[in-house]
């Protein structure tokens, strides 16, 4: 049976999501705990959106297969459900920086990457020094000048739309870097802070905190509003913007297909992007 794993993690102590030797990281530190939870030497994972060193998460989802049998046998002699049981024991094996939410009996045709419709990110930046709280220095981005957020948002609409932003991604072979951008919407939370919400199909490779960091220059005067539009043109990754702070970053949410159409959504996904 395929199992949803919905959690979260502060990303400071991790190097990224993905499972490398000798360094901890999400995937590391998940798999090892599905490990000890269900009494099997190795239990991969698929997730939502692989986030780098230093990012965070409340809304992540992964996936994995196991066996109806190992799961019911891993529960032991727990009262609750089994899914509810595992829940229970991943969170008493995992640190406190990473929390299961939940555990649930996957749809079928669920994948918890090629399945998803968009995934939304949040950036939050400090830009006044009465916003700086030293309590959330390691998830919010202390920015020394004032940010305007209108011109801010001028900027952001050009950026909208399907297109190709290898400007503002890290290339990997053979891999497209077209993507659609659902959302690029700046605007202030009830503290006062700079948030940028941005919500994409999907997303390659420092891309969010690149549009961040192109977005920051026009917000604090360094750039004209116009300048994020020529940089997308360019078709080329640029020396002159900027990667913002990965602390300031965080996977907020990922949304999924309806149960019936999740294959299909799945398959969609895997073919590759060209822009219409």
């Amino acid at each position: 049976m395929r199992l949803r794993i919905d959690l979260a993690y502060d990303g400071t102590g991790f190097h990224g999501w993905a499972a490398q030797p000798t360094l901890r990281t999400v995937q590391g530190d998940v798999e090892a705990a599905l490990a000890t939870a269900l009494r099997s030497e190795r239990v991969p994972v698929v997730c939502a959106g692989r986030t780098d060193t230093g990012v965070h998460a409340r809304g992540q989802v992964l996936h994995l297969d196991v066996d109806p049998a190992v799961l019911a046998a891993s529960a032991g002699r727990a009262t609750e459900p089994p899914l509810e049981a595992l829940a229970r024991r991943l969170n008493g094996i995992l640190a406190a920086d990473v929390r299961v939410h939940r555990v649930s009996e996957a749809p079928p045709g669920f994948d918890a990457r090629f399945g998803a419709t968009w995934r939304r990110y949040a950036y939050r930046v400090a830009d006044r020094p009465d916003l700086v709280d030293p309590l959330a220095r390691l998830h919010v981005l202390a920015w020394s000048r004032p940010l305007d957020l209108a011109a801010m948002q001028t900027a952001a609409d050009d950026l909208v739309g399907q297109h190709d932003f290898a400007s503002f991604c890290r290339r990997r072979e053979g891999a497209t870097t077209i993507r659609t951008l659902l959302e690029l919407a700046w605007s202030r939370d009830a503290d006062g802070l700079a948030v940028a919400t941005v919500r994409a199909d999907a997303f390659c490779h420092s891309m969010v905190r690149s549009l961040v960091g192109c977005l920051l220059a026009v917000g604090d005067g360094r750039r004209p509003p116009t300048w994020p539009a020529e940089v997308l043109a360019a078709g080329v990754r640029s020396p002159a913007v900027a990667v913002a702070h990965a602390h300031g970053l965080t996977l907020e949410e990922v949304a999924y297909a309806e149960d019936d159409q999740l294959a299909a959504r799945a398959e969609q996904t895997r073919a590759r992007r060209t822009c219409d």
